[in-house]
């Protein structure tokens, strides 16, 4: 998968330093509060209201990249599994990942949410690359026969929109590994007959 790109031209490595850098406390601060002022976040970055303003001119316009950024580094760690795990396992811990970015980003999803009631946004569009990256996984793991043929994106989505719900202040991690095995456990089963179309 390559990373999104804002610019035709080139930017300079330090440039480059920069905005992964205000990334990267954005992130981070965002995470905890979706209200965490503009000037703080450059300061923890090391960088000068100047050098922030160029890279993201509007609160909106880093929200969204922040988003985007964690998005692509998500959908990216399925490469990175499908190079060091076998093809079922790399499914089973991306799912996991998948679950605990849910669970733990929750000050960015209601930044996310803020910034998308103040105009429209294209909010699926964001889901690109993790789509990509769960067939990337899907077509690996049937390919290999760890799960059954003819999974799609949409049956592995809802299949494990559930695992995502976990309240994260409870015993969240023994379930969350049970409701892993579950999934995986009916990606692996013969598949029933689809229902017919009326």
């Amino acid at each position: 998968m390559t990373r999104p790109q804002k610019t035709d031209r080139p930017a300079r490595a330090d440039a480059l330093q920069n905005r992964e850098r205000i990334l990267a406390v954005a992130l981070a601060e965002l995470t905890v509060s979706a209200d965490v002022p503009l000037s703080t976040i450059a300061r923890k970055a090391g960088v000068g209201q100047g050098t922030f303003y160029r890279h993201f001119p509007t609160r909106e316009t880093l929200v969204m990249e922040v988003y985007r950024y964690e998005m692509w580094q998500v959908a990216n760690f399925a490469e990175h599994l499908l190079e060091t795990r076998s093809p079922d396992q790399a499914l089973r811990e991306w799912m996991k990942r998948l679950a605990e970015y849910a669970m733990t980003k929750a000050g960015l999803a209601n930044a996310i949410r803020e910034v998308s009631l103040m105009r429209d946004c294209p909010g699926k569009a964001g889901y690109a690359p993790v789509v990509a990256a769960a067939q990337l996984l899907l077509d690996a793991n049937e390919k290999a026969g760890t799960i059954r043929a003819g999974v799609t994106t949409d049956d592995f989505f809802l299949a494990s929109a559930g695992i995502w719900q976990i309240d994260f202040n409870d015993e969240w991690q023994p379930r969350l590994a049970w409701l892993i095995d579950f999934v995986m456990a009916g990606l692996r089963t013969v598949a029933p007959p689809r229902p017919v179309s009326q």
